[in-house]
């Protein structure tokens, strides 16, 4: 069986591997939220940032892309994923069933939030803009990460209402610092 991994975040446009196929797919019952502090990447310990991670929500729907890996390539992507994902076990790995908007079942590794792990938070909008506008982990500006997931999900037809506004809220923060 192949292997398929899920995108909704910073994987849309950083999978760190050359998909053979890439398609959009919907999660059911799980919404993308900036509900993990970021401490390594996109933040620090001292000013954590925040990253989007799969959060449970009965009736919602998460779509993005699903990818499939090379099978040549699987071992070393797993392993990729894991130091990738995995840094701080904020988030568990699962296999869930993605659907795509021709008809097809697509089952697919999936990094989703651990609800009892430390960096697991719930924020309004206006404090996760301030958050993100302020930030800066080891991989670059938490506003980075939120400009480039909100351009990839623009590009593939997705509406984030919750991504859209906090871009213009940090910019508009942003322009005035």
């Amino acid at each position: 069986m192949a292997l398929w991994v899920f995108g909704y975040g910073s994987l849309l446009w950083n999978p760190g591997f050359t998909p053979v196929r890439k398609v959009k797919a919907r999660l059911p019952d799980y919404h993308r939220s900036f509900c993990m502090l970021s401490i390594h990447h996109r933040g620090s310990e001292d000013d954590p940032g925040l990253v989007l991670a799969l959060d449970t929500q009965p009736g919602g729907q998460c779509t993005g892309a699903a990818f499939q890996v090379a099978e040549s390539e699987e071992d070393r992507v797993l392993t990729y994923l894991r130091e990738r994902e995995l840094i701080s076990s904020a988030y568990y790995e699962d296999h869930v069933d993605l659907h795509t908007d021709e008809g097809e079942t697509i089952r697919a590794l999936a990094y989703i939030i651990n609800r009892d792990h430390v960096q697991y938070c719930q924020f309004a909008l206006e404090k996760q803009a301030q958050m993100i506008a302020n930030a800066i982990g080891g991989r670059g500006p938490n506003t980075e990460y939120l400009y480039n997931t909100a351009v990839h999900l623009a590009e593939m037809g997705i509406r984030d209402p919750d991504m859209e506004w906090l871009v213009e809220r940090v910019r508009a923060l942003k322009a005035t610092r």
